[in-house]
C-alpha cells in the first residue's frame, strides 16, 4: 500500500469528526423489530436512558408521534460501538446511524413526521465479537416542525445520500463517488440557503475527500481549503484539526513534504489540546507514514508505536488495520519479512471482516512485495493479481498504478521482459496521469533494469537518468537536512544502476569515455546534504528569521540537553523499563521537534530563498580545482553486481571493475575486526589488509607513485583506515610512501574551499582541552568540597555515573586519561610561545569549549573521551568535565547539536579520542558524526579515530604530529603521516591498532 493510499484511508476516517448531519436514508426497508410489545420501552421526550448492550443484542423504545413533528434523538456510544435506526409505524426504516463512522460516537437523528402512530427506535451491537458496552440515548427535543426544519431535514437527507453512494468501508466504485459528489453539491446549497455554516463546513470536507478518493488532488485541495477557511470562521477546533489534516494529505500527494509536515503537527496540536485521543491516533500514524515515506525508519516506528497503542484503546478497528499494514510495510524496509507477513495478514484479517476492500487490496498488495523479496514471485502474482481487482472496482487508479509496478518488478525477477515492461508502462502512465511522481520514478527505474537485462544499454541509461531526475525534484522538496538525507538513501539504486550502465557502455565504447560520466553521476549521489549544510554555514541562514523562532531553537537545544542529561541520572538509579522508554520516547519527540524548528528556520530565512544550491563537481571541475600535481583522487562505488573505482589526477582518468558489494564487504570487515584489536595475531591481520589491499589497490598500482592520496569512500569503506592497508607493489602500509586525506564527496572540498578563500588566519596557535574530571571521586576535588558532598556521597554519586555509562551503552567507567594531560603539556610546549590555551581539570568544559574566545585559535585539540550514538547522531559527542570544583555535577557533554551552533573558523580540529571519525551510517551521505559537525563550524580540517585508541600511543602520536607542524612546519596532512611513520617502525606499536585509527578529513593543501 502506497503512502498516500494510507494518508488517503485515514482522511477518510478523520473527516467523520463532528459530523452530526450524516444520516442515511433508507426508506422501504423492513425493520425487522420484535413482534412482542413487552420487549418494547416507552421512551418521552426530554428523558434519557442509560443501559448496557450485549454483544448481537438489540433494544427497542417506542414514541407515539403526530404529523408535522419536529424531533431530535442523541445516541451515545460510552465505549463499545453501536447501530441506531429511526422506525415508522409499520416497520419503514427512516434513519440508520452507526457509531463505528463517526469519530465521536455521538449520533444525532433527526425527522419530521408525516404520519401519526407508534415510532420505534432501535438500538442494537453492530459487533457479534466483542464484549458488552454501555450507551445512553437522549430525546433532546419534541416539537412542531418549521419550514426550516423540513429544510434542514431535507438537506440532511440529501447528505445521507451522498454519503450512501460514497459507500463505507471502501465498498465505493468510480460511478458512485462521482454521483456522490453531484449530492453533496446539492447539500452544500441547501445548508447555504438555511445560514447553516458549521453544515457547509462538514459538506466542504466531504466533497474534498471524495476528490481525493478519485485522485483529483488539485480540486480536493480546493475543497479541503475552503472548508478550512469555514471550520476557522465558525469556531470549530476539531473541524480545523480535520482539514489541516486533509491538506497535509494533499500537499503530500504534490511531494511539498515541508507544509505536509507543518499541517500535521498543527493538527496533532489542537487535537491534544482538545483532549482527542482518538483523533489524534490517525494523525500520529500519518506523521510515521510520511516519515517511512522519507525512510527515517526510527522516527517511523516510534509514530507507529504511539498510534497503535491509541487505535487499541479506542477500538478503533480500520484504523488498527490501517496502521498495521504501515507496520508490515516498515518491517520489509528492513529487511523482516515473517514480522512484515505477520503485519500484513493481521490487517488482511480486520478489513476483510470490516469489508474494506481498499484495505484488503492494501494488505494484499503488501503480501506480495513479501514474497517478491523473497524470491517467491509466482505467489507474489497472485496476491498483486487480487489487489489489482479490488483496486479496479474501487476505483482506486493510485493503487492500480503500484500494483502494476510491483507486477512488473515479478516479472523482470521471473525474467519474463515483455510482460514486465507491459505492466511497468502502466504503471507510468498512470503515475503520470496522477502526477504521482514517486511511482513514476519507481517504474522508470524497473523500466531500466529490465533494458539492461535485455541488453538495452542506451535505452536503459535513459529511463534511469529519468529516475533521477525525478528524484532530484523530489529531494528538493524535502524539508531539513536529516530528512533529506534518509530520502536520498532510498533512491540511491537510481544513481548506482545509472552508473552501472555507463561503466558498461564505456566498457563497449571506451573512445568515448564514458567512465567520466559514470564519475560524475556517482559524484551526484554522494554527501549531498553535508554539502548543502556547508552553503548554508557560509551564508548564514538565520539572519533575518523571526526572534521568536530562533529563541525556539536555543530553548529546545537546552531542552534537549537537559532530557538527555536526566536520561543519565534515571538510568544510574533504580528505574523500570517503562521509565526508561518514556524516557527515550521524550528525547525522540525533542529531537523531532528540533528538526522541524530548524526546516521552519530554513522555510522562513530571506537568506536561504537567496541561496544557490551548491551542485557537483564534473570531471574537468575535479580536475582542475582540486587537484594538484602530486594529488591522486581514488573515489569507490560499491554495488550489488559490480563496483568501481576512479583514479582522477590533473590531467588524466582511469577507471577499473571491482567486486561486488557482498565480496568487498565481507573482506573490509574481516580486516577492520582485525585492525582495531590490540591482540590481533600479525600473520592473519597481515593477509587480511593482503586480501582487502588486493581489491582495493592493486587495479591501480601502477598510478600511486609517491603521491598524495585523497579517498572518497562508500559504505562499508568508510570504516577502513587506507594507510594502514599494504602498498601493492612493497607490501609495506600506504602511509609509508603516501600522505592520506579522507573526503565524503569530492564536491565537498570544493564547498569547504569557498568558504576558506579569504579567510583570516586566527591570531593564536592552539587551544588543548585535556584530562577532564569526570568522577566526584576524583582526587583533584578540593577538600573543602567535603561539607557539600560527603566522600560516601562522592562515591554513591561516582558508581551511579558508571552504571548510567553502562546503561546507555558505554559499558565502563570515564576513567581518567592521564596521557592525555602529558599529551597537553607536550603540544604546549611545541608550541609558539604566548599563543597557547590549556583547558585543564576542571577548566575542560562545556562552557569553555562553547565560548567565543575558541575563535582565536587556527588549532582546537580535544583529547577526552568521545560518545557515539549511532542510531542519534545529534547525541554523540565529547566528554568534559562533568563535575565542578565544589564536586557538583554538570552536564559536561559537548553534542553534535552544539557543535552545529558553534563558530569555529579553525584550521585544525584534533579529536584525540574514541571512535570520533564513526557515526550513522546513510546511504549516500557516509558517516554522519562529529567529524561533519566540526567542518559545519567551520573547521578547514578535522582529525578523528576510527576506534578505541590506546592513550599512551595516542600521546605519542600527538605529540610528533604537532612537532611537525610547529616546529618544521608541514601541512596537517604531512604532519600526520610523519607521524603514524615513526610509530610504526616501533616494534612494540606496529599494529595498526596503535596508530592507523587517526585520519584526517578536509583540506590537504
Amino acid at each position: 500500500m502506497s503512502i498516500s493510499t494510507k494518508l488517503r484511508c485515514l482522511n477518510k476516517k478523520l473527516a467523520a469528526l463532528s459530523i452530526t448531519v450524516l444520516t442515511v436514508w433508507l426508506p422501504g426497508q423492513s425493520s425487522g423489530l420484535p413482534q412482542s410489545e413487552g420487549d418494547i420501552r416507552s421512551l418521552e421526550a426530554g428523558k434519557s436512558v442509560e443501559r448496557d448492550l450485549a454483544a448481537g443484542q438489540s433494544h427497542h423504545y417506542s414514541f407515539v408521534l403526530e404529523p408535522g413533528q419536529y424531533l431530535r434523538m442523541i445516541v451515545e456510544a460510552k465505549d463499545k460501538n453501536v447501530m441506531a435506526l429511526l422506525v415508522a409505524p409499520g416497520g419503514k426504516r427512516l434513519l440508520r446511524e452507526d457509531t463505528r463512522y463517526h469519530a465521536t460516537r455521538v449520533l444525532s437523528l433527526t425527522w419530521v413526521t408525516e404520519e401519526s402512530g407508534s415510532y420505534q427506535l432501535e438500538v442494537r451491537s453492530p459487533d457479534k465479537d466483542v464484549a458488552a458496552g454501555r450507551y445512553r440515548v437522549s430525546f433532546e427535543e419534541l416539537r412542531a416542525a418549521t419550514d426550516q426544519d423540513k429544510k434542514r431535514l431535507a438537506a440532511g437527507l440529501t447528505f445521507g445520500e451522498a454519503t450512501r453512494l460514497r459507500g463505507q468501508g471502501g465498498q465505493s466504485t468510480a460511478e458512485s463517488l462521482r454521483k456522490s459528489i453531484e449530492k453533496y453539491k446539492e447539500a452544500l446549497q441547501l445548508f447555504r440557503e438555511l445560514g447553516d455554516r458549521n453544515s457547509q463546513a462538514h459538506t466542504l470536507n466531504r466533497i474534498a475527500s471524495v476528490y481525493e478518493s478519485l485522485d483529483e488532488t488539485h480540486t480536493a485541495l480546493d475543497y479541503h481549503t475552503q472548508a478550512l477557511s469555514s471550520y476557522r470562521d465558525v469556531g470549530d477546533r476539531l473541524g480545523e484539526a480535520r482539514e489541516l489534516y486533509g491538506l497535509a494529505s494533499i500537499y503530500r500527494e504534490l511531494g511539498e513534504y515541508q507544509k505536509a509536515i507543518e499541517y500535521l503537527n498543527n493538527s496533532l496540536s489542537i487535537l491534544r489540546t482538545l483532549g482527542d485521543r482518538r483523533n489524534e491516533t490517525f494523525v500520529v500514524m500519518s506523521i510515521g507514514n510520511l516519515y517511512s515515506l522519507l525512510g527515517d525508519n526510527q522516527k517511523t516506528l516510534n509514530f507507529y508505536d504511539q498510534g497503535l497503542s491509541l487505535f487499541r484503546a479506542t477500538g478503533d478497528r480500520g484504523g488498527e488495520a490501517s496502521l498495521l499494514n504501515s507496520m508490515g510495510l516498515l518491517h520489509l524496509s528492513e529487511n523482516e519479512y515473517q514480522k512484515a507477513l505477520e503485519f500484513y495478514n493481521q490487517g488482511l484479517a480486520i478489513y476483510r471482516a470490516l469489508g474494506d476492500r481498499r484495505g484488503e487490496a492494501a494488505a494484499l498488495s503488501g503480501l506480495g512485495r513479501v514474497h517478491t523479496s523473497l524470491n517467491e514471485n509466482r505467489k507474489a502474482l497472485e496476491f498483486y493479481n487480487q489487489a489489482l481487482r479490488l483496486y479496479g472496482s474501487a476505483g482506486s487508479r493510485r493503487g492500480e498504478a503500484y500494483t502494476h509496478l510491483y507486477i512488473g518488478r515479478s516479472y523482470f525477477l521471473l525474467g519474463e521482459h515483455r510482460e514486465s515492461l507491459d505492466h511497468l508502462n502502466r504503471a507510468i502512465s498512470l503515475s503520470r496521469a496522477l502526477k504521482e511522481r514517486g511511482a513514476e520514478g519507481a517504474s522508470l527505474y524497473e523500466i531500466a533494469r529490465v533494458h539492461r537485462a535485455m541488453g538495452n544499454l542506451i535505452e536503459a541509461q535513459s529511463h534511469s537518468g529519468a529516475a533521477i531526475d525525478i528524484a532530484e525534484s523530489l529531494r528538493h522538496e524535502v524539508p531539513g537536512s536529516q530528512l533529506r538525507a534518509s530520502f536520498f538513501a532510498s533512491v540511491q539504486r537510481y544513481y548506482r544502476l545509472k552508473t552501472d550502465l555507463l561503466m558498461q557502455m564505456h566498457k563497449q565504447r571506451p573512445s568515448e569515455r564514458l567512465d567520466s560520466a559514470a564519475l560524475e553521476t556517482s559524484e551526484r549521489a554522494r554527501a549531498r546534504s553535508l554539502l548543502e549544510m556547508l552553503a548554508e554555514a557560509r551564508a548564514d541562514i538565520r539572519q533575518g528569521v523571526d526572534a521568536q523562532l530562533l529563541e525556539r531553537e536555543r530553548s529546545l537545544g537546552k531542552l534537549l540537553n537537559a532530557r538527555a542529561e536526566r536520561q543519565t541520572q534515571l538510568l544510574s538509579g533504580t528505574h523500570t523499563p517503562e521509565q526508561a522508554a518514556a524516557t527515550a520516547k521524550e528525547i525522540e519527540s525533542l529531537l523531532t521537534e528540533y528538526e522541524q524548528v530548524q526546516a521552519k528556520i530554513r522555510a522562513n530565512s530571506p537568506r536561504y530563498a537567496a541561496l544557490t544550491q551548491p551542485r557537483t563537481l564534473s570531471l574537468n571541475d575535479i580536475q582542475q580545482r582540486l587537484l594538484d600535481d602530486d594529488t591522486l583522487l581514488l573515489k569507490y562505488s560499491l554495488g550489488e553486481e559490480r563496483s568501481y573505482l576512479w583514479a582522477v589526477t590533473r590531467d588524466s582518468l582511469a577507471s577499473y571493475e571491482l567486486p561486488k558489494l557482498a565480496e568487498i564487504e565481507a573482506a573490509a570487515r574481516r580486516f577492520y575486526a582485525l585492525a582495531r584489536r590490540a591482540d590481533s595475531e600479525s600473520a592473519e591481520l597481515e593477509e587480511a589488509a593482503a586480501s582487502l589491499s588486493k581489491i582495493l589497490l592493486a587495479p591501480v598500482a601502477d598510478r600511486l607513485g609517491s603521491r598524495r592520496l585523497m579517498i572518497v569512500a562508500d559504505g562499508v569503506l568508510h570504516y577502513i583506515p587506507f594507510a594502514a592497508l599494504p602498498s601493492p607493489d612493497t607490501r609495506r602500509p600506504l602511509i609509508v610512501r603516501h600522505e592520506m586525506v579522507s573526503l565524503p564527496s569530492a564536491s565537498v572540498l570544493a564547498e569547504m574551499r569557498r568558504d576558506l578563500t579569504g579567510r583570516k588566519a586566527a591570531a593564536k596557535a592552539v587551544a588543548v582541552f585535556a584530562d577532564p574530571v569526570f568522577n566526584t571521586d576524583d582526587p583533584r576535588l578540593k577538600p573543602e568540597s567535603d561539607k557539600s558532598l560527603s566522600q560516601s556521597g562522592r562515591e554513591s554519586s561516582s558508581r551511579d555515573l558508571e552504571r548510567a555509562m553502562r546503561d546507555v551503552g558505554v559499558g565502563e567507567r570515564f576513567t581518567r586519561l592521564s596521557f592525555s594531560r602529558r599529551e597537553a603539556q607536550a603540544i604546549a610546549a611545541i608550541a609558539p610561545a604566548g599563543q597557547v590555551m590549556k583547558a585543564l581539570d576542571f577548566e575542560a568544559s562545556r562552557a569553555t569549549a562553547t565560548g567565543a574566545d575558541l575563535s582565536q585559535y587556527r588549532v582546537v585539540h580535544f583529547a577526552t573521551h568521545g560518545l557515539l550514538n549511532s542510531e542519534h547522531p545529534e547525541l554523540s559527542g565529547l566528554v568534559l568535565s562533568l563535575v565542578d570544583r565544589q564536586g557538583q555535577p554538570q552536564n559536561g557533554f559537548l553534542r553534535l547539536h552544539d557543535v552545529y551552533n558553534l563558530k569555529l573558523p579553525a584550521e585544525l580540529i584534533v579529536l584525540s579520542a574514541c571512535e570520533t571519525g564513526l557515526g550513522k551510517e546513510i546511504r549516500g551521505e557516509g558517516l554522519v558524526g562529529l567529524t561533519r559537525g566540526f567542518m559545519y563550524a567551520g573547521a578547514a580540517r578535522v582529525v578523528a579515530s576510527l576506534w578505541r585508541v590506546d592513550d599512551a600511543a595516542t600521546s605519542e602520536v600527538m605529540k610528533l604530529f604537532y612537532r611537525g607542524m610547529f616546529n618544521r612546519g608541514l601541512r596537517p596532512a604531512a604532519a600526520l603521516r610523519e607521524a603514524q611513520v615513526e610509530i610504526w617502525k616501533q616494534e612494540r606499536w606496529r599494529s595498526p591498532y596503535f596508530w592507523a585509527a587517526f585520519t584526517l578529513q578536509g583540506e590537504y593543501r
